[in-house]
């Protein structure tokens, strides 16, 4: 019986890089968003499962005995979908989901439940680091008359789609240090981010506190009822008992 593991996050590779290591039969699957996602020993998927139908097939056909969903934090929908899906199988399904950042001393953050509140606390002509993948733009489209950069992790294929934009092409910069200077360097004094979580994109809040920028922060979607855990190591230990 196989594992199939639902990746996207760091959390997934850790995961994945683990079971790869003990052997556990597992196959992970992205949704193909990265053009070239990290490998990590698993067997790799790329794509979606063409509905419920498609799904239920995939499930069968490769002896999948469990779920475990670590895609982002804002993928609710799909993993909620998911969920449902597994239990209609009678599948075990995880929920690997890293914990929520929290604001401290000197941060100024300002919490919206919409992306498109976003342009009500940013004024025109504002330099804006926005920090949410380019598959979340379209939201944030009411805030032109800023000026906006955008980072992604693969080179566009298409022109920024926010008037007065532009990219930023590559993965988050290593240190507090680095994202500092691509804001200074930038001009940046507005940051607009998810509250994804993780240490990964957590540089950019540490930079703006550290600059006394104001950040606006997208809170998270609301979840639904499954078994759920924090890290992968403990993701490793439900599998291992699977």
């Amino acid at each position: 019986m196989t594992l199939l593991l639902l990746g996207g996050t760091a959390e997934a590779r850790q995961l994945a890089e683990r079971l790869a290591a003990a052997r556990v039969p597992a196959v992970l699957s992205f949704a193909g968003v990265t053009r070239h996602p990290v490998t990590t020993g698993l067997p790799t998927r790329t794509g979606g499962f063409g509905g419920a139908a498609g799904f239920a097939e995939y499930l069968g056909r490769n002896a999948i005995s469990a779920v475990i969903d670590a895609t982002h934090p804002f993928a609710a929908r799909i993993g909620r979908r998911t969920k449902e899906l597994c239990d209609l199988e009678g599948l075990p399904y995880l929920r690997l989901l890293r914990p929520e950042w929290r604001a401290g001393d000197g941060d100024d953050w300002h919490l919206i439940d919409r992306a498109e509140e976003a342009a009500g606390l940013i004024p025109d002509g504002a330099t804006v680091l926005l920090a949410v993948g380019p598959g979340s733009l379209a939201g944030f489209a009411n805030l032109e008359g800023r000026r906006i950069f955008c980072r992604r992790i693969d080179p566009p294929l298409e022109p920024f789609p926010i008037a007065g934009g532009d990219w930023i092409v590559g993965r988050p910069t290593a240190t507090v240090a680095d994202e500092a200077k691509t804001m200074t360097d930038r001009g940046i004094d507005w940051v607009v981010t998810k509250n994804s979580g993780g240490a990964d994109g957590y540089g950019k809040l540490q930079a703006a506190r550290k600059l006394s920028i104001p950040v606006v922060l997208l809170r998270r979607p609301a979840g639904y009822p499954c078994e759920r855990v924090e890290t992968a190591d403990e993701a490793f230990a439900w599998a291992i008992r699977r």
